[in-house]
């Protein structure tokens, strides 16, 4: 039947452009040898040109002569320019200039830019043959004004052909070298009644063809790959031919969208949910003006950094429509001054000016804020920087070198939103933008109310916070309340399921292994002392997981798992990251690494470590770059070097010593870390919640070299489930539950129900701060005018130790509850407006008097010796935690509250402590568990001559003959532990400690054996 027929499919898209704008192109006007359809391309110069194309015949001296050395000439120009640079700019000729195209204004209030605008000829031809040596055609070419602009293959799969024939189709049967497809088309559709696929490059079985849908449940909401159900239209992609090829959109695609990489020279087409997401948020403030805060939840892989540029650009020459009727918004005026995006990125500030110039051709439209306070208030002020890129904390002292911003919209893009932005910063910030430090006493009459009208939403600021893991406080701040539940949500979606199931992101929970640390402990003091079980508990712990024989073995199963699985993997680039609890445990692991790999001679598997700052670590202080031997800023390029690469090349790097394979962490890299040659990670610290996510996320961007299969995770710590669970509010889409308003006076009153605060006091140092603040003009005054105001916190500070000497409980439920205060206003005076003079008094004051109370010292607990007896460190499961579809996951909303009373707790024996956490963590232990160091203990302590000595010497005595025998006993027990051997013959102060340790115990051993105190 002609109905099954993909000619059908072609003529039901041809029909719906038509109706929308588009007219019928011929195809034989289309010139296959210049690339062009000249017929369109001359109508509209006609129509819209005409002068400067009499001016243009005048010099050739004939219209004939100048449309052949014209199009001779334009076809030359898209060669060397490319079609998109030609259609935003045109071409002179002769001097004269010729648009090519003609954009939509920013506004409406010049008749004759909309006239031009409208004589646009966007024209769709149908089988078009392309090619002067073939009579090859293409389904659809659209072309604008007799430029191509792109091409599409249809397929019908009620004919047995899909969307994977159409892109099989462009791969093998067309040729890459054509004009059309080399110098013209800027993109490539592949497309049937479900899916559409896009490329703008075609590079046979190398050309990458990316999704271009929706999403399973529709554009901006959670969802996997696809499009949902058909419409009206009776197809899936309708959207392409009704949304995205309307004349109005595919103009604005070509004008503000379409943009090449500056390093990779690639054209970039948006996937199609950032189009929307940047369109229906222009649309929104168009409509709405500023004021607005809006929540963008995009995944990783979302290609974050294009949407941030284009969003950046758009709002930055926004205008009302013409159609707004509101007492404050005016049709045709822009909607925003200045566009200020906060981010740590640098790559991000190149990004968005090489893009933005393309949009623009102007310099200094996008500055980075990159050197002082005066420099971003200078920027602030200027008419040039349309977009600002700083960071947040660069506002706290801009307040006072601006001037005139009264009045002002501006436009805040938040990359990589979080809660922390709820806190002194960002109110800040809003000072600065709104200069409500100074200007807003006129209004309300004292600096202190002014204080607290900075804090809440205004009229003529929004906020546009993009992330992938939103916390509560996050949503409540950016989110948009559903007008049906009142819940509050993201404004626009695209959801880590569909990033996964389109392929841009891999699912990092697939092949999640479970490990398990089983251990005991002995009680090795010589008393049995009585210890808080909370605070002894945690050193034992520790003890147990920082003991190097611990870490040596988690090291063996580290390096031998990465060199089974992981070494192999990209053609021998595979990186691994091991994630650590602490920076201790950092550096103690990355040693046991680096020793089993050199003791084993593996030079494949070398290790370097990260963290911050310096470390006291058994007497010596060590940093990372003492470690590592370069420094901080050096390590992102060393570990992301491959000798595969240069071996590939045929260049090796001659500074480039070693090959690093494995890095090791503490807090470090765990977010922001964009390492594609990743594939295994290794965790050894107990993860939850958003911090889970963005760990084990380090593993998920993709590489041309890197499948599903390769990526692994092995855990020592968590528990699979638990880390599915942390996963599932990011897997689709998060919302929560608007927080209680009138939690934050709960919270005043049980600060103020304590005998500590005075308002004449709060009051005094209120006025005092934020005079102090008006008038500083310099970092170093605001911080002097701080520092003079600790005289009006002394009294509230001697009531407090007056307090803590007669109840000491009620002093620490003061701190806590004055805390929780701080905190809660902090964040909720951003989303609620109180105005409240007694809630900003309360919280300036306390804010600073938290500082200043002292703090009870709690006696630290001694645990004295303790030695591992038992370790075995095993697998307990091969897991596949990745998530299925459950929809939407209500986060727990901000309640606030602290804890109540404490009470010291009771102690507990260390002994008993000891046989608990055994109980606990020592279940199924046997012989063959015993630590090597401790049986060579026990064969000393059965020694004869060993016997002899303790029992008539004292300890030290006793070493004297116990130095020369350990080391006989343990050399002739070699076997038991090979690997632990030769870090005993090796390491002089792994032996040092081990004889010394070794002493003690066997002296005690043999003398409580023998009955002797």
């Amino acid at each position: 039947m002609i109905l099954h027929q993909e000619k059908s499919f072609e003529g039901a898209i041809e029909a719906a452009l038509l109706g929308s704008g588009w007219r019928a192109g011929v195809p034989e006007h289309y010139s296959r040898k210049l690339g062009l359809d000249t017929s369109e391309l001359f109508v509209f110069i006609g129509a819209t040109q005409q002068a400067a194309w009499d001016k243009l015949c005048a010099y050739y001296g004939n219209p004939s002569e100048a449309q052949r050395s014209f199009t001779q000439h334009l076809a030359k120009q898209i060669d060397e320019r490319g079609a998109l640079d030609v259609l935003r700019w045109g071409v002179k000729d002769k001097g004269v200039l010729i648009k090519l195209a003609y954009f939509k204004p920013a506004h409406s209030i010049t008749d004759d830019a909309l006239r031009l605008y409208r004589a646009n000829r966007l024209t769709v031809t149908r089988q078009l043959a392309y090619s002067e040596s073939n009579h090859n055609t293409l389904d659809l070419m659209l072309f604008v004004n007799g430029i191509p602009v792109a091409t599409a293959e249809l397929k019908n799969p009620l004919t047995g052909q899909t969307v994977e024939d159409a892109k099989r189709q462009y791969r093998e049967d067309r040729d890459p070298k054509e004009l059309i497809f080399a110098r013209r088309a800027l993109v490539h559709f592949a497309v049937d009644p479900d899916l559409v696929f896009v490329t703008t490059r075609l590079a046979r079985d190398r050309t990458r063809f990316l999704p271009f849908n929706t999403g399973s449940a529709g554009p901006g909401v959670s969802g996997g790959a696809g499009n949902p159900p058909a419409g009206a239209s009776g197809y899936r992609t309708s959207y392409l031919w009704e949304q995205v090829w309307h004349p109005d959109t595919w103009l604005d695609l070509i004008r503000r969208f379409l943009h090449h990489d500056k390093e990779s020279k690639a054209l970039i087409f948006p996937r199609y949910h950032q189009w929307h997401a940047v369109t229906r948020l222009a649309a929104h403030a168009a409509s709405h003006g500023s004021g607005h805060n809006y929540l963008v939840m995009h995944s990783a892989g979302s290609g974050k950094s294009n949407t941030i540029a284009w969003l950046a650009h758009r709002l930055s020459s926004l205008h009302t429509g013409s159609d707004v009727d509101t007492e404050r918004l005016r049709p045709n005026e822009p909607v925003f001054d200045k566009i200020i995006i906060i981010t740590d990125r640098v790559v991000l500030d190149r990004q968005l000016q090489d893009t933005v110039f393309q949009f623009e051709h102007v310099p200094g439209v996008v500055q980075r804020i990159d050197k002082d306070s005066s420099q971003l208030a200078a920027a602030i002020q200027g008419e040039t920087a349309k977009v600002i890129i700083t960071t947040m904390q660069k506002f706290p002292y801009v307040l006072n070198q601006v001037e005139g911003l009264k009045g002002k919209q501006f436009a805040v893009i938040v990359d990589e939103a979080h809660s922390s932005q709820s806190g002194e910063s960002a109110a800040a910030l809003k000072k600065v933008l709104l200069k409500l430090g100074s200007d807003a006493v006129d209004e309300s009459g004292d600096l202190l109310t002014a204080a607290a009208l900075a804090r809440g939403r205004h009229e003529t600021l929004s906020y546009f916070a993009f992330t992938a893991t939103p916390k509560p406080k996050t949503l409540e701040l950016f989110g948009t309340k559903d007008p049906t539940t009142g819940d509050v949500k993201a404004f626009h979606t695209y959801s880590m399921r569909q990033a996964i199931d389109e392929g841009f992101i891999l699912d990092v929970l697939r092949q999640y292994i479970t490990y398990k640390s089983y251990w005991k402990l002995a009680n090795a003091n010589p008393d049995d002392p009585e210890v808080d079980p909370k605070k002894a508990g945690s050193q034992l712990a520790r003890f147990a997981l920082l003991h190097p024989t611990m870490q040596a073995q988690k090291a063996e199963v580290i390096v031998e798992h990465f060199r089974k699985h992981t070494l192999g993997q990209l053609g021998g680039r595979a990186k691994a990251m091991v994630v650590t609890s602490s920076r201790e445990a950092a550096v103690r692991l990355h040693t046991a690494i680096q020793k089993y790999v050199d003791t084993n001679g593996y030079p494949d598997c070398h290790a370097l470590v990260a963290f911050s700052g310096d470390l006291n670590l058994d007497g010596v202080e060590v940093t990372e770059p003492r470690i590592n031997g370069f420094s901080e800023t050096e390590l992102p390029e060393r570990f992301a070097y491959t000798a595969a690469d240069d071996r590939h090349a045929g260049t090796p790097r001659a500074k480039q010593q070693t090959e690093y394979k494995i890095l090791v962490v503490a807090e470090k890299y765990q977010t922001g870390f964009d390492q594609p040659l990743l594939t295994t990670m290794y965790v050894d610290k107990l993860l939850k919640g958003v911090a889970a996510v963005q760990t084990l996320s380090r593993l998920n961007r993709t590489h041309p070299l890197k499948a599903q299969g390769d990526v692994f995770v092995l855990d020592f710590v968590n528990e699979a489930g638990d880390i599915a669970q942390d996963f599932k509010p990011y897997f689709e889409t998060a919302a929560t539950t608007p927080t209680d308003p009138n939690l934050l006076y709960t919270a005043q009153h049980a600060v103020m129900s304590h005998p500590v605060l005075v308002q004449s006091e709060m009051q005094a140092y209120a006025e005092a701060l934020l005079a102090a603040e008006q008038k500083a003009t310099t970092d170093t005054g605001l911080a002097r005018a701080h520092a003079s105001l600790y005289r009006f916190t002394e009294p509230a500070v001697q009531r407090f130790n007056a307090l803590a000497e007669d109840d000491p409980e009620a002093a620490k439920e003061f701190r806590s509850a004055l805390r929780d205060f701080t905190r809660m206003y902090a964040f909720l005076s951003q989303v609620v407006p109180y105005h409240d003079e007694d809630l900003e008094r309360l919280y300036l004051y306390g804010r600073a008097l938290l500082n200043r109370l002292p703090r009870r010292q709690d006696p630290s607990v001694d645990i004295g010796e303790v030695q591992l007896t038992h370790l075995r460190v095993s697998k307990t499961g091969e897991n596949d935690a990745s998530l299925s579809p459950e929809g939407e996951q209500m986060l727990p909303g901000f309640l606030g509250g602290g804890a109540g009373r404490q009470h010291d707790p009771e102690k507990v024996l260390l002994s008993d402590l000891i046989d608990e956490f055994n109980d606990r963590f020592g279940i199924g232990l046997g012989e063959a568990d015993k630590v090597w160091f401790e049986q060579q203990i026990v064969a000393a302590a059965e020694d004869g001559a060993m016997q002899a000595a303790a029992i008539v010497n004292d300890e030290d005595n006793f070493g004297v003959v116990f130095e020369k025998r350990i080391e006989d006993v343990i050399l002739s027990r070699h076997d038991d532990n090979g690997k632990l051997m030769q870090r005993y013959l090796d390491d002089e102060n792994l032996r040092s400690r081990m004889h010394q340790f070794a002493r003690r115990q066997a002296y005690q051993m043999i003398r409580s054996r023998k009955g002797i105190a």
